[in-house]
This record gives C-alpha cells, structure tokens and sequence, in this order.
C-alpha cells in the first residue's frame, strides 16, 4: 500500500470482506495520515464502477480492495469497461492460500482466472501467503502493476494470497506504525522504464495533405486526462494547417470554440455534406461514434483513411478500410512536421471552400432545429437534449448513459457550448451506470447524469454510494416505460404487450419513492419550463439529487424521424446540388 501510495495513488474504494482486512487495515493508516482517500462500498460491482469513475477523471489509477470469492466475479465488467475505454484501475483481490485451494475450503474458487481475457496484467503473490515476498520484491510486485495499468492504460488484478493470522491487535498496529521508517523511500521511488513492447503501433505508410480537401473525424476521448490539452492542442495545429472541417463526436473532449467544427453532422450525414469530385481525405481520431449514418458515408469515402489513436494498439477500424497509427495526435503531428516542413509552413486560419460550403448548410440546419424543437412546452427526448446542452453553466460535467442519451445529444444538441461530456461506450453496456457518475462528481465537482429508467435501475446499489459521499451529482431520469431504444429500431413483434414482454420490459418501480428511500431529494419535472426551475434547484443543493422526466418512446422514435425526413426536405429545397443557391 505505501509503494501504491507513493507511486500517486490517491483514491482506494473499500469492499467488505474478513480475508481482506490486512489491505483494509494498511489502507487505513496511510488514510488516517492523510495520504489516500478511502471510500467504502458493499456492492464490488459499484465500488469497481465508482473506482473507474475516479480513474477516469483523473488519469491516474485507482484501486479497489475486495475480499475472495465471488466478490471477485463482481468487478468484471468494470475491468471489461476500463479495458475498452482505456482507463487505469487496480484490483487488489485478497484470496486464500495454496493449501486452502482445491479441497473445498469455504469460498474458494480459482479467481486468479476470473479477469484475465480483460486485464493488461495478472499476477499473484506467493502462493503460500504474502508474507513470504521479501520487502523489494513487494515493491516491485505493485509498482509493476502501477506501470501496467497507465502504460497502455487498462484495469491489472494483484490477486494476493493472505495466510492467517489476518487480525493483529491494535498494540502490534501501533508498534508497526511506530516503527515504520522512511528509509524505504529508495525503494517506493524505484521506477521501471516504458516498455515498448506495450506501445506497439501499426505501421503507417500513408500520409495526408493538408493542401487539398479532407475532414477530422473526432470520435470518444480515450486517452488519459493529462494527456488531453496536447490532444486538443494538436487538433488546433491541424485545422489551422488544413482548414478542414471538425466532426465531432459529443464525447470526444474537443471545445466548442474549436474552430471548423460542424454542428449536427449526424443529421447532414450521409447526403448533406457534400464531397468534392477529387473525393476527401480522411483524418480519424479515436474509435467510431455511436453514428451508423457516420459509418455508411465513410464506407463510401473509400480507402485514403487515416485512424490515429491515443495509445491503443488494438485494432480500431471496424470498417476495414482505414491505416492506424496508435501512438497519438500530438506524436504524429510532430513527426509530420519534422519530416514535411514545406507542407507545414502556412496556414488556412481554420477555413477552407469545403469548410465555407458545409458551414453555409449546417448554419440552415440549426436554425430550423431551433424552430422545431423550441426551449418551452412538452417534454420529448429530442427537445431534452437541445435544452440541457444549453442549460446548464459550462463548468458543468455531464455524463451520457447508453443508448439513447447519447445518442440525443450527438443528433440533437449544441456542441458549441462546449460542455465537458463522459460516456462509458467501451463496451456500449449499462452496467454500473449511476456508480460510475458518482465517481466523476467526487472527482470533478459538479456533474449531471442523463440516463434512462433501465440504466438506472441496473445500478440502484450506486445510491448507497451516493448517500455516504455526497458528492454533487443531478440524475435527470428519462423515464420512458422502459428500453425506449428499441422502439427506435425496426423490430417486429406481435401485439404491443408482447414487444414489452421481450424487448422494453417495463418495471413497476417508482423511481422517486425509490430515492426518498436512499435519502435522495428529488422532483418530477413536467414540462420544458419546469426543467430550468428544476435543474436550477438541483444545482443549488450541491448534494446527489433526482429529477424526473417522463416522455413517450413510441411519439419520440416517430418524431426522431420526422425530423430527419423534415430536415432533409429542408435542405434540398434550399440547395442545389449539394451547394447553397447565391
């Protein structure tokens, strides 16, 4: 624990457990001494969702101790979410001894299993019990996992056998502490290098010129945070470079002053933003959007695709079609520059023709989404997102549940306000929904969670989590009966009753007598007005509250293609071939 401590490690979520209580007890004093912050947990699935939810904010691991057993099982889709989204985190999971495994000793089972397909690494210590590591080799054991996990930034499991006795008195605790000396700093500061063999990269032979057309396709940031303002910063360079235009993706962390950025490009895709007859270059960052209309218009731009990844060496193009090159913007920018001065030596200050072009349409699109989708009325999950975005003050988080969250704001809302937005789309999954939100407001201060019912429902445990931190944090439910996404696909079912049965399964849970059950003020909201007065009153507590909107998923899905056929008539009415009429 003082290695971990050492190494930066400052925020530890506690899970209960007999066999883990010699890592709950030295968590304690570096707690106590004001090193570490301790939160607790009795659920291991939220506590490694709330862990991951600290990790992500601040790009720096954080770690969870669980006792053995199936305790163990209950961190796998955090540690699959963490793998997916890059985000370090640490399972330190207490286990029985060699000679307790296989002869039916109680919960014992072979969890040193469990996470490896998902972790970057997984290891144990001595088989026997811990205290046979000698001192160093304890040190290197945990700065190792340290290294693993924000290297390649992922979820590593120290599974550590623990021999009884596993209570000592509280005057051995004493006497421990007493005697605890400084003199193993030599040894917490021990460092290892980078390992190449985990930054890997995919060679790249292709190149692209900023002097003829091209776009910037900016998809979910899944780097760690002290490497986004370089991030944003080689974004800027780029497209003042090139003057291409900026697709941005909702959780991709770019600013809404970033210039060349296109609002509701996913409403324009595929037929409404023209391509040049020379065909467009393609610069892609990150993994895909949530966009399916995004991915047909790429399929069609064909092979000169470049994807540039912030340290992923996985294979990231789903459509096949696209060179990869893993070790970031900032880095390939810089090489690019070194190796082609001439190409860099002027800049178009953020615009191009194509720029020009497609900023004229999505100037016309705006308008009239503002004038369908106006900031008073009622309630539908479209208007919902346009008004949110503008809602709230910028220093305001937000978090999009999956599903339909996020997909309402990449179509609906107004990115130019630039509000910081997370997701957990690495797994596309809604496990740990509320818990992982908890974890962002303790870390980043105000943050406001947009989920669905089911979502919310899946993670209620993240209220008890809620309720002992405290943490500013607005949960504004979309309560639509329901998995309302599906009424978004074309599915065919029998009658009504039988769609719900299989696919929205609807709960009879009151959400709002749910949370006066947890402790967690809240208030149903009726109407688009009521919304501003509701989240103005939810800001002001500075605690975890609930607002609660009701909409209707069947008119929604209906009136999410209304307005994209409206829109596209629209459009075609007011351009000739894909330009503007002067």
């Amino acid at each position: 624990m003082g290695a971990l401590q050492t190494r930066g490690l400052r925020n530890l979520v506690l899970c209960p457990g007999s066999r883990s209580a010699p890592i709950a007890i030295a968590a304690g004093y570096f707690a106590r001494s004001g090193h570490l912050s301790i939160k607790t947990a009795i659920d291991e699935r939220s506590a490694a969702f709330l862990a991951l939810g600290l990790s992500t904010s601040t790009g720096i691991a954080s770690a969870v101790v669980t006792t053995s057993g199936s305790a163990v099982a209950n961190l796998l889709p955090a540690a699959i979410e963490a793998d997916r989204s890059c985000q370090p985190l640490i399972f330190l999971t207490a286990d029985r001894p060699s000679r307790l495994k296989e002869c039916g000793a109680n919960q014992t089972v072979n969890q040193e299993e469990f996470l490896k397909p998902v972790c970057r690494w997984v290891s144990e210590g001595p088989k026997a019990g811990l205290h046979l590591f000698k001192l160093e080799e304890i040190y290197d054991f945990v700065l190792e996992a340290w290294n693993r996990a924000h290297q390649f930034a992922g979820p590593v499991q120290l599974n550590i056998p623990l021999e009884e006795p596993l209570f000592t008195t509280f005057e051995e605790q004493e006497e421990l502490w007493r005697t605890w000396k400084d003199c193993q700093n030599d040894l917490f500061k021990k460092d290892f290098g980078i390992d190449k063999s985990l930054q890997g990269d995919f060679e790249c032979d292709i190149s692209l010129d900023p002097s003829s057309p091209g776009v910037i396709i900016v998809g979910p940031w899944r780097g760690l945070s002290e490497n986004l303002f370089a991030f944003q910063q080689a974004l800027r360079n780029w497209q003042d470079i090139s003057g291409w235009p900026v697709l941005a993706d909702p959780l991709a962390c770019v600013p809404g002053s970033q210039k060349g950025l296109i609002q509701s490009w996913e409403l324009l895709l595929p037929e409404h933003l023209p391509i040049p007859k020379e065909g467009l270059q393609v610069m892609r960052l990150g993994p895909m959007t949530a966009s399916r209309n995004l991915e047909q218009w790429l399929r069609r731009l064909g092979k000169h695709q470049l994807l540039i990844t912030e340290g992923d060496v996985r294979k990231l193009d789903p459509l096949g079609i696209a060179m990869q090159w893993s070790s970031g913007l900032a880095d390939w920018l810089e090489i690019r520059k070194r190796s082609t001065e001439n190409c860099f030596g002027s800049s178009q200050n953020g615009e191009s023709e194509l720029l020009n072009k497609w900023k004229r349409i999505e100037i016309e699109a705006t308008a009239w989404l503002d004038n369908q989708l106006p900031s008073h009325g009622a309630i539908n999950e479209a208007s919902l997102a346009r008004c949110i975005s503008r809602l709230l003050p910028t220093n305001t988080s937000i978090m999009l549940a999956a599903s339909s969250p996020v997909r309402d704001w990449l179509a609906f809302s107004d990115l130019s306000v630039g509000l910081r937005c997370f997701g957990f789309r690495g797994a596309s999954g809604i496990d740990g929904t509320l818990s992982l939100a908890v974890g962002l407001s303790i870390a980043q201060g105000t943050t406001v969670l947009v989920t669905g019912d089911l979502a919310l429902l899946h993670d209620t445990n993240g209220w008890l989590i809620a309720n002992v931190q405290r943490p500013p944090l607005v949960v504004l439910l979309i309560d639509n009966g329901g998995g309302g996404i599906f009424s978004q696909l074309k599915l065919v079912t029998a009658p009504l009753r039988e769609f719900e049965h299989l696919f929205a399964m609807p709960q009879r849970v009151d959400p709002l007598t749910l949370a006066d059950a947890y402790s967690i003020p809240n208030r149903q909201i009726a109407s688009l007005e009521d919304l501003e007065l509701g989240m103005e009153w939810a800001l002001a507590q500075n605690e975890p509250v609930l607002l609660r909107v009701c909409t209707d998923c069947k008119k929604d899905a209906i009136l999410r293609n209304e307005l994209r056929n409206e829109l596209s008539k629209h459009l075609q009415m007011t351009f000739k071939n894909g330009f503007m009429e002067d």
